[in-house]
């Protein structure tokens, strides 16, 4: 599990990721308290939000505002795997904690945004996912390719061919269906 100093870093990673996302996208903060997401790490993650071999799993659940008669939503959690993303730190001395993860966070927030805006359904069959992963990773390497942040140019070369950053789980159908 991450420690707290580098729960620090994952937090100035997401802030980064946020807002790089926000602007490629033209989201204005009043959008973007619509897209409806969290970021958790090992700690709070239950048993099937973690993943052996991916940086990140987003999972999607189903809510419906209480005592309202408004619609169901989705909400999307994207499950950072610490021991995934610390392996990769700890095997490349090059590869750092913080553009790492921005390039990870950011990849999940892309999708989570696509998704949103119904440029690409959740539930594709998976050579439509696949097609989707290459399209997202391009995107992610375009918008950070332009951020000058130490060392990113390094993840951005590192994992220019890497096919798969997370895995897709729904559990917005009831657990019994």
């Amino acid at each position: 599990m991450f420690s707290p100093a580098e729960i620090q870093v994952i937090s100035q990673a997401v802030e980064i990721a946020e807002d790089v996302t926000a602007n490629h996208f033209k989201i204005s903060t009043d959008q973007w308290k619509h897209v409806r997401y969290d970021i958790r790490t090992l700690a709070e993650l239950s048993p099937d939000e973690i993943a052996d071999y991916a940086f990140a799993q987003i999972t999607r659940y189903s809510g419906k505002p209480y005592l309202s008669r408004q619609r169901h939503y989705d909400y999307f959690k994207i499950c950072l795997q610490d021991q995934n993303i610390m392996a990769a730190v700890e095997r490349d001395e090059r590869v750092k904690l913080l553009p790492l993860c921005v390039y990870v966070v950011t990849h999940e927030l892309i999708h989570i945004v696509r998704f949103c805006k119904f440029l690409q359904s959740f539930d594709a069959e998976p050579p439509e996912r696949q097609r989707e992963e290459m399209r997202v990773h391009e995107i992610t390497q375009k918008v950070l390719g332009s951020l000058k942040l130490p060392h990113l140019d390094y993840v951005l070369q590192v994992y220019r061919d890497y096919q798969f950053m997370e895995q897709l789980k729904d559990h917005s159908a009831p657990a019994n269906a």
